[in-house]
């Protein structure tokens, strides 16, 4: 995934750099270090995943065009992840209800049964619809912690606040989390006819 969308993205964003603007090595490493990290923050906000390869290069086009004013202030990562919440707020905004997506083989294990990958699916569509209720600030943190491993003093300098607030929006994020579970468990156990 790294190459062929690296030479699209610099392709379609020198359209629009002046010439020389931009160190094409300092950009290649900017892009090879993040990539995953943008791919997996526009996935875990709401990016559909037959979307998503179009929304990362459309994440390093910004980020190629304006690297010439990025003064330094923070860290690419957290300059790229400003700009891939943009994107994926953009891409949710703009795409239509989805119906149920394509299994990505990714998250789809060969020696699975069926049943396994349909239930995994179904996970994953239920995580995707518990994250779209939940408030962004909440969201962000539990993204960034949950499911991209990063620490509380990572994510309080990316998303700008102080570590106890982080600690704070983490903790009510769990429990919203929770809570929607358990929500989706007992009307679960409503339909199927339990008491």
């Amino acid at each position: 995934m790294a190459d062929r969308p690296l030479r699209e993205v610099v392709a379609t964003a020198s359209l629009h750099a002046a010439p020389g603007a931009i160190d094409s090595g300092a950009f290649h490493r900017l892009y090879v270090e993040n990539v995953q990290f943008v791919y997996g923050v526009l996935l875990s906000f709401g990016v559909a995943l037959a979307a998503v390869e179009d929304a990362v290069q459309d994440v390093f086009v910004v980020a190629h065009r304006r690297l010439p004013e990025f003064e330094g202030r923070a860290k690419h990562r957290t300059w790229l992840f400003e700009i891939a919440l943009r994107v994926a707020h953009d891409y949710r905004r703009s795409a239509k209800r989805r119906s149920a997506e394509p299994l990505s083989e990714a998250v789809a294990d060969r020696a699975s049964t069926p049943a396994d990958v349909a239930a995994a699916h179904e996970a994953l569509a239920e995580l995707g619809v518990i994250l779209d209720d939940m408030d962004d600030d909440k969201r962000t943190v539990l993204v960034l912690s949950d499911l991209e491993g990063m620490t509380a003093a990572e994510i309080a300098e990316i998303v700008g606040v102080g570590i106890n607030t982080v600690y704070s929006r983490l903790r009510l994020a769990r429990e919203a989390l929770e809570k929607a579970i358990a929500r989706r468990r007992a009307a679960e156990r409503t339909k199927g006819g339990a008491p």
